[in-house]
C-alpha cells in the first residue's frame, strides 16, 4: 500500500530476490509514478520498470467493504508496506490492533518522510526534501554557490534500500521465533539518508567542522577530483592511500612527488590540494582521453570516465556481466532495466516481468480468498476495486 517510489522500490528489491509481492492501488490507477517521466504514448515506462516483478490489485480501503477485504487478505502475507502520513491508516479503521487481529504475525513497514513521531512527522515530503533536511544536499555543489540536487530522486531509492534490508532482517527474526508476534518498523527516509553520513556528527562535535560543498573535490582525501582531457573527456580519479598516490605520480611522470613534504601523507595532501591538483590537471589537459586511460591502466590507478547511459549500454564491464536485463512486457515486448543486485553465485537469477496494469491480478488474488466473478463485479460497480 505505497505510492510513488521509496517504499515501492524497497518492495521491488524484495521481489527481485524471490518475494511474492502484491501491489495495491486505488481503482482509478492514480499512483503518481504512472505519470512520472518517462511516459511514452501514454505508456508509463518508469512505472513498468520500477514496479517490476509484482502482481497488481486495486482496492479502495477507505470504503468499509474495501477495508474488510484488505483484512481478509492480510493472513496471506508476511509483510504490509505502507507510506501514508502517520495516523492515516488509523483514520481508515486500519490501526495496528485491527491489522494484528487479522494477522498477529504481520510485520508492518511504515516508510515516511520523517518518521512516526516528532514535530515534522505530519509534514508532506519527497526525495529532495529528505535530501535537503538530512544534510546530504549541503555536501553537493561548488563552494559559495547554490547547493545542488542530482537529477534523480536518490533519497527515495536509498530509503527504499533501507526498507528492503529491514524487511529481510524482520523475516529472519520471525522465522527464527515461531511464537513471535508481528511488529511495526518505523522507517524515516530523512534518517536513512542521515545514517549514511557517519562522520558528520563526530567531526562537528570533536573538530567543530561543518562539512560543506567542495565541488568535485573531497575534503577528506586527496587527490580526488574530476580532470578534463585535451579532447574534452571528464575523468574521475581518486587516490585514497599512500601507495595509490605513488602510482598516480608514476603515471603522470612525477615519481618524486610522494617525497615532497607537502604530499607525504594524506593530511598533507588535503592541506595542499590546490598544488597537487594543478600538477594532475596540467597532465590531463596535455593528453587525449585514450592516452590518459591507457597510462592510468598501466599504473593501476583507480579512475573512470564519467559515463552517460548512452555509454553504459556498450561499456564492456556492464556488457560482460549482463548488467542490463530485458524485462518481459505484455504491451511492449520487453524493456531494458538494471539487473538484480546482488547475485547468488552459481544461480541464475530469474528475470522479473514489468509492473502490472491497474487491477491486473484482481481475479487471482481475490479469488484466492474465495471471491467469485459475481462478487468481484459487484465490488467494481461500487468502486471498491
Amino acid at each position: 500500500m505505497a505510492t510513488v517510489l521509496a517504499a515501492p522500490f524497497g518492495a521491488t528489491l524484495c521481489g527481485d530476490w524471490g518475494a511474492d509481492v502484491v501491489k495495491l492501488e486505488l481503482p482509478d490507477g492514480s499512483d503518481p509514478l504512472r505519470g512520472l517521466l518517462p511516459v511514452q504514448d501514454g505508456v508509463p515506462l518508469y512505472w513498468k520498470v520500477g514496479n517490476r516483478g509484482k502482481k497488481g490489485i486495486t482496492l479502495d480501503v477507505r470504503k468499509p467493504s474495501g477495508r474488510a477485504l484488505l483484512l481478509r487478505l492480510l493472513p496471506e502475507f508476511d509483510v504490509l508496506v505502507e507510506n501514508f502520513r502517520p495516523g492515516t491508516m488509523d483514520r481508515w479503521g486500519l490501526d495496528l490492533k485491527a491489522i494484528h487481529d487479522a494477522n498477529p504475525r504481520l510485520v508492518v513497514l511504515r516508510l515516511t518522510g520523517f518518521g512516526q513521531t516528532g514535530p515534522a512527522s505530519g509534514k508532506p515530503g519527497f526525495a529532495r526534501i529528505f535530501e535537503a533536511m538530512s544534510g546530504l544536499t549541503n555536501l553537493c555543489g561548488e563552494p559559495g554557490r547554490s547547493p545542488l540536487h542530482m537529477n534523480y530522486p536518490i533519497g527515495d531509492v536509498i530509503a527504499g534500500a533501507f526498507g528492503a534490508f529491514s524487511i529481510a532482517a524482520a523475516m529472519v527474526r520471525m522465522r527464527s521465533r515461531p511464537d513471535a508476534l508481528g511488529f511495526e518498523i518505523d522507517l524515516s527516509a530523512t534518517e536513512a539518508l542521515f545514517r549514511m553520513l557517519d562522520p558528520l556528527p563526530v567531526e562537528y562535535e570533536r573538530c567543530a567542522t561543518v562539512r560543506g560543498p567542495a565541488g568535485n573535490r573531497a575534503t577528506y582525501t586527496a587527490p580526488s577530483n574530476m580532470y578534463r582531457t585535451r579532447d574534452g573527456v571528464w575523468i574521475s580519479l581518486v587516490a585514497s592511500s599512500n601507495p595509490i598516490f605513488a602510482r598516480v605520480c608514476d603515471a603522470i611522470g612525477r615519481p618524486e612527488l610522494p617525497q615532497d613534504p607537502r604530499f607525504r601523507k594524506m593530511p598533507d595532501r588535503v592541506a595542499n590540494v590546490e598544488a597537487i591538483d594543478a600538477v594532475i590537471e596540467a597532465w590531463f589537459a596535455g593528453r587525449d582521453a585514450i592516452q590518459v586511460t591507457d597510462r592510468l591502466d598501466e599504473c593501476e590507478v583507480p579512475y573512470s570516465r564519467v559515463q552517460s547511459i548512452a555509454e553504459i549500454v556498450t561499456d564492456p564491464q556492464f556488457v560482460a556481466r549482463e548488467a542490463i536485463v530485458r524485462l518481459p512486457d505484455p504491451d511492449l515486448g520487453s524493456l531494458p532495466a538494471p539487473c538484480i543486485v546482488p547475485r547468488i553465485v552459481g544461480e541464475t537469477m530469474k528475470t522479473p516481468r514489468t509492473g502490472p496494469a491497474p487491477g491486473e491480478h484482481n481475479e487471482e488474488i481475490f479469488g484466492s480468498i474465495g471471491l467469485d466473478a459475481a462478487a468481484l463485479e459487484a465490488l467494481r460497480r461500487e468502486g471498491v476495486i
